[in-house]
């Protein structure tokens, strides 16, 4: 029996895995950090015999609420990732699996490689419509890819849209694939209506470093992204800093960071009502975003979310708030859960790729509903 991490955005330590019923694990930090919560790792073993698994020391995790009612992602294939029924006693997780073959694979959330990631950037950028550009070199020097998606014109609205500040957020990519996907479709309507009106500007991967090196919230010297907004560098975070130069010099009408939460098991925005700017018509926005959304999709709530801020007092480090003041525009966090989304749960796959890229979709289609508002 053998267990690897020796792979892109692998991530285990091994304890002890004398035995199949007594396999014991700890989850490595981010490098330079105490963040630890992504894990990633291949199980090597005789098929068709129980094997019994602890993951250790998961009080001490970035979010140890998210492993309550969590089901560990699994897959033989890379290709479909279902889940394994899980239990959290407060500090361990374990769980247990009768492998099908020879070797499986182990994650917090289904990966998105960085192979993935380029067919991704190569596969847009055959569209007639769609510009791929090199804004730059992450500390890593791995490329801080930009898609233009529309002809640019002093006439259409300006609208960016990140993910994966936050690398183990995986299911932000997997959205992203998915608004591309309907975005490209030269036989959408939706989409040949909003190229009309706008033009694209997509980071499918805001943080690749993170990404290969199996981060869950920093970039490669442990600095968390989504905290850069205000005063970015290039040698702590050139990631935000070349995207932040790009939108200075674009101007952007609508701005939308895709998300992971590791706790909340709903699909929800997450908007700027603490930005000191804030005003009516920024209210305005935000409703008719989220009221055409939840007539689009019931993958979409906005009972459970996260406590808006007061006024005056949002963290400008951040980036949709950054952007919301900055811009004076509307600017929205998009959270996925990292479990399920339990308003419509999937026992066997939880939240999945497949669920994030037709959220992806669908977000597409409220931007439509808004884009001649912004």
């Amino acid at each position: 029996m053998k267990i690897f991490s020796n792979f892109e955005s692998g991530n285990i330590h091994i304890v002890s895995a004398d035995t199949p019923n007594n396999i014991q694990l700890t989850i490595p930090a981010d490098n330079q950090s105490e963040i630890s919560q992504w894990f990633h790792f291949r199980l090597e073993s005789e098929p068709q015999q129980q094997h019994q698994f602890s993951i250790l020391n998961l009080a001490k995790s970035a979010y140890p609420e998210g492993w309550q009612d969590y089901d560990v992602v699994a897959s033989y294939d890379r290709e479909e990732w279902f889940r394994i029924p899980a239990e959290f006693d407060g500090d361990t997780l374990s769980f247990k699996v009768i492998p099908e073959y020879g070797s499986m694979y182990f994650a917090y959330f289904a990966p998105y490689s960085y192979d993935r990631h380029q067919d991704l950037l190569h596969q847009a950028q055959s569209q007639f419509s769609c510009k791929l550009e090199t804004l730059g070199a992450t500390l890593d020097g791995n490329d801080m890819s930009l898609l233009t998606i529309g002809e640019p014109s002093d006439e259409k609205k300006n609208i960016w849209i990140i993910g994966r500040q936050h690398p183990g957020e995986t299911m932000a990519e997997w959205f992203i694939e998915g608004l591309l996907q309907r975005l490209l479709d030269d036989t959408d309507t939706v989409a040949k209506a909003l190229l009309d009106k706008a033009v694209f500007h997509i980071v499918p991967n805001m943080n690749p470093d993170g990404s290969i090196r199996g981060h869950l919230r920093t970039n490669a010297i442990g600095v968390n992204l989504n905290r850069e907004w205000q005063t970015p560098s290039m040698e702590k975070s050139p990631e935000v800093f070349l995207v932040r130069e790009r939108m200075l010099t674009t101007g952007v009408d609508m701005f939308l960071d895709i998300h992971g939460d590791e706790a909340i098991p709903y699909n929800f925005v997450a908007g700027s009502e603490g930005i000191p700017s804030y005003n009516e018509r920024h209210a305005a926005l935000e409703n008719a975003f989220k009221a055409a959304l939840l007539t689009i999709t019931p993958e979409f709530q906005v009972a459970h979310g996260y406590d808006k801020d007061e006024p005056g007092k949002a963290n400008l480090a951040i980036g949709s708030n950054w952007v919301a003041e900055q811009f004076k525009c509307l600017s929205y966090t998009i959270e996925m859960p990292f479990k399920d989304h339990i308003s419509h749960p999937d026992e066997f796959y939880g939240w999945s790729p497949e669920r994030s890229v037709a959220f992806g979709q669908d977000v597409l289609a409220a931007v439509w509903a808004v884009v001649d508002q912004i």
